[in-house]
């Protein structure tokens, strides 16, 4: 698992958000990106996070940036996680864990004894440039918000 650094650019993405439309990074470029990595949609801790995250969104905005949820989940279990929390930002559907690993962010875990691999729950600040501004792994779900508001408000 390789890790990033900041200052380093952030990986491409191209993957179907909740709605089954293409997104990708680059449609972003000009904006600050709030990028989170989260294990399985509507389980405690991604729904902690998730909801953090979607009532910070006025201050996200205040501090222009957009928030973008990815995990390995299908397109259908996005939606079905937005509409049920209305979270009111982009999940993307990264099935084949590509781009989890390009952000090195996909990697072995433990749960009871059985090793697997899977999401690290990981947060990324990306600046208007497209490079990497904060990078936060193995965040926990409460941390996520006030980890990356700092990094926000501390970029010029």
């Amino acid at each position: 698992m390789a890790m990033l650094s900041v200052g380093d650019k952030a990986p491409a993405i191209n993957l179907k958000d909740q709605h089954g439309a293409s997104i990708k990074l680059s449609q972003f470029k000009g904006q600050r990106v709030v990028l989170y990595f989260y294990p399985k949609a509507d389980t405690p801790g991604c729904t902690t996070q998730s909801c953090a995250l979607s009532e910070a969104l006025p201050q996200m905005k205040k501090l222009d940036a957009v928030v973008i949820g990815v995990s390995p989940d299908t397109v259908e279990r996005q939606l079905k996680f937005d509409e049920k929390y209305s979270l009111g930002f982009t999940l993307l559907a990264d099935t084949e864990h590509a781009v989890a690993e390009a952000y090195g962010v996909w990697g072995e875990k433990m749960n009871y004894g059985r090793k697997y691999m899977g999401i690290i729950r990981s947060a990324f600040v990306i600046d208007e440039k497209g490079k990497l501004a904060g990078i936060f792994y193995k965040v926990s779900p409460k941390d996520t918000v006030p980890k990356v508001t700092k990094t926000l408000t501390e970029l010029p």
